[in-house]
């Protein structure tokens, strides 16, 4: 591992290398703060950051309306449990309901309790509503699917790196291939399929953007079949393709829908599952629920956080910019770049193996030292997420680092 001479960062990797559990592998520096799109190490070095934390800091680091909704609601009251009712829950559920057009939202915290969620739901309504036969319902997942590492998610997963040794696993789970109506076809020729989840860009998979029209002919064909369509969007959602949501691309509306990640801006866990009043109201008291779950400091924030986005036009900003991104990283004169994709602010580029045995992880490594932050994925894939707010200045600097890297690393 490749790690700076400061005796400061060599100290904060030490410290949680050596009692932190090490389920990552980070990039080699110490951050201490952000800004927009851009954040310090601990020894002053300034980086562009081309994650946004998995795109949970959609609007930016520390936007000021979000912090200011975070500390003024923590000075009240942050926590009161379901327990009791908290007078930001029904102006929250209200309002986000009213955004994305809903009936109802189940709230929660992390993304993958929003998926975990998400087929709880999906069970519930296929015994008590299609009726299928107790403990027989089935759950379509996509090939390559990524949506957290529960027990519940790596038994959809097709990674061996997910599920291996962590078995036996959850039972009623399916896999089909990603972006092929002909699997999606057949597989529900099953009475028993009660839903399908999909992500309507994989993400974690290396932005793997389906055919034009395939969410559309997923949305009929659940219809269809009366099995419900789940679409997960926590990484996609909230105007990170250039759209509020990635199915607003091709005009569907998925019949459970799950956000996470920059439903708070990146300040704490928030996430939440909506869908209409004939599925939502399968739950009853004591069946699901969090103690963390719609508390009054997240309703604070979530709502603060999807009002930025609508205020700033951060939908029509990520459209633009990725354009430009896109257009840039395509025009690179290497032949090491296999492929670039993306919509919106959610791009990749595809790196063919170069030098001894070298991956993307060493160019993240020089693109690092150079100023901006990115991460690989599945060793050959690197992931650009910036925050939404970033200009077309920035996405230029952005560009120019990634290109002279690339050039400079895969020339010899």
């Amino acid at each position: 591992m490749l790690i700076h001479t400061d005796s400061k960062t060599e100290h904060y990797i030490h410290l949680e290398e050596l009692h932190n559990a090490h389920n990552y592998h980070p990039l080699p520096v110490v951050l201490e703060r952000g800004e927009g799109v851009l954040v310090w190490d601990i020894e002053g070095r300034q980086y562009y950051d081309c994650l946004s934390a998995y795109s949970a800091v959609n609007q930016g680091h520390c936007h000021p309306r979000i912090i200011k909704a975070l500390t003024e609601q923590a000075q009240k009251l942050t926590l009161t449990s379901r327990a009791f009712h908290n007078n930001l829950l029904g102006a929250y559920a209200e309002f986000i309901t009213n955004y994305f057009g809903y009936d109802k939202v189940l709230p929660m915290n992390t993304g993958v309790e929003g998926g975990e969620t998400a087929i709880k739901l999906c069970r519930k309504w296929a015994y008590e509503v299609k009726g299928i036969e107790p403990d027989k319902a089935k759950i379509l997942f996509a090939k390559d699917n990524f949506w957290g590492r529960t027990l519940a998610a790596v038994s959809s997963s097709t990674d061996p790196k997910s599920y291996t040794h962590f078995g036996p696993f959850m039972p009623g789970f399916e896999i089909i291939d990603y972006n092929s109506i002909t699997a999606l076809e057949n597989a529900l020729k099953d009475p028993n399929v009660a839903g399908f989840m999909v992500e309507p860009i994989q993400g974690e998979a290396g932005v793997v953007v389906p055919d034009e029209g395939y969410l559309k002919k997923v949305s009929e064909l659940c219809k269809k079949h009366n099995v419900l369509f789940i679409a997960d969007e926590v990484q996609t959602g909230i105007a990170r393709t250039g759209k509020m949501l990635a199915c607003d691309h091709e005009g569907v509306r998925p019949d459970i829908l799950i956000l996470g990640k920059a439903l708070s801006g990146g300040v704490l866990p928030v996430s939440a599952v909506l869908c209409d009043n004939f599925i939502m109201d399968v739950i009853k008291p004591g069946e699901h629920g969090s103690t963390f779950g719609g508390n009054p400091l997240a309703c604070a924030v979530a709502m603060e956080a999807l009002k930025v986005v609508k205020d700033e036009n951060l939908p029509e900003n990520a459209e633009k910019m990725g354009q430009i991104f896109r257009q840039r990283l395509s025009a690179i004169q290497s032949k090491h770049v296999s492929t670039v994709r993306g919509k919106g602010l959610l791009n990749a580029i595809v790196i063919e193996p170069y030098g001894d045995g070298k991956t993307a992880y060493n160019i993240c490594l020089k693109m690092m030292e150079k100023g901006l932050l990115a991460k690989q994925t599945h060793d050959h894939i690197i992931r650009f997420a910036p925050p939404l707010t970033i200009n077309e200045e920035q996405v230029h600097a952005c560009c120019d680092i990634i290109e002279q890297t690339i050039l400079e690393e895969t020339a010899a």
